[in-house]
């Protein structure tokens, strides 16, 4: 979301000053600054994102408007899932999107300025001696490496198990991530004629395929790609309502 006043990073061991301020100011928002952070992401409110800067602050803001956005972008609409599952759940979940653009925002200036291979490697190498953000939120910080492989292999299946766990939770949602509904689903001797039924993405046009992600807006009932409007099936266990770009008019700021 900021202009980047800040100096651009262009070594690796700048790339990793900003990526270690950005995720202190996360860490600051799902800890000690938790319940501002809360308060913040109003599910009445549009689309929000929680942005960690590289002063050690935070911020929970709407998208940058320009596309494609200067930096990348973190999870968007961080909000609407906030009262669908339990607080602790909720702020693990946002710590993994968070942990993931931290990562993506330090290989994007890696990648814009050149890193070569060994540069790159040093730079995932200083990255990965830090607890990810979802490790410190969840307390299952990284044992020491001279622990047992059992020990390990256990705790990360916990982790695991506990993500998995909060999907089935908002089931209960409107909103439809189904396949287009083509009658098909009432004999099943018609499900061979899923691509004939004629269903097309009202972003890009293209026919209804079995095997990929359609979600259908709550307003104007048209079904889309979930990659040609940016929503993932995760995003949608959590969306109340969905609304289409078109129907939401902020198409600009995704």
């Amino acid at each position: 979301m900021e202009a980047i006043p800040h100096p651009i990073p262009r070594t690796v061991e700048e790339v990793f000053s900003d990526f270690k301020g950005r995720r202190s100011g996360l860490i600051k928002a799902l800890t000690t600054d938790v319940e501002k952070f809360y308060q913040q992401c109003d599910p009445d409110k549009e689309n929000l994102c929680l942005y960690g800067l590289p002063n050690e602050t935070w911020e929970v803001n709407l998208p940058v408007e320009e596309v494609p956005p200067e930096l990348p972008e973190p999870a968007l609409g961080i909000n609407f899932a906030r009262d669908g599952m339990q607080e602790k759940d909720w702020l693990s979940l946002v710590a993994v999107h968070s942990d993931s653009w931290l990562l993506a925002v330090a290989f994007y200036f890696g990648a814009r300025f050149g890193f070569g291979k060994n540069e790159r490697k040093r730079l995932f190498q200083m990255i990965n001696e830090l607890p990810t953000i979802f490790e410190v939120v969840s307390g299952n910080c990284k044992q020491p490496k001279d622990q047992s492989a059992t020990h390990n292999n256990s705790g990360k299946s916990k982790s695991s198990g506990k993500m998995q766990s909060r999907q089935p939770e908002p089931q209960t949602k409107a909103v439809k991530v189904s396949a287009p509904p083509k009658e098909d689903y009432e004999s099943g001797e018609e499900e061979e004629e899923d691509d004939e039924q004629g269903a097309t993405c009202g972003a890009c046009g293209e026919s209804y395929g079995t095997d990929e992600f359609w979600i259908c807006c709550d307003i104007c009932e048209k079904w889309f790609h979930g990659k040609c409007v940016k929503i993932t099936p995760a995003k949608a266990e959590h969306i109340k309502q969905y609304k289409c770009p078109s129907c939401s008019g902020k198409r600009a700021r995704v």
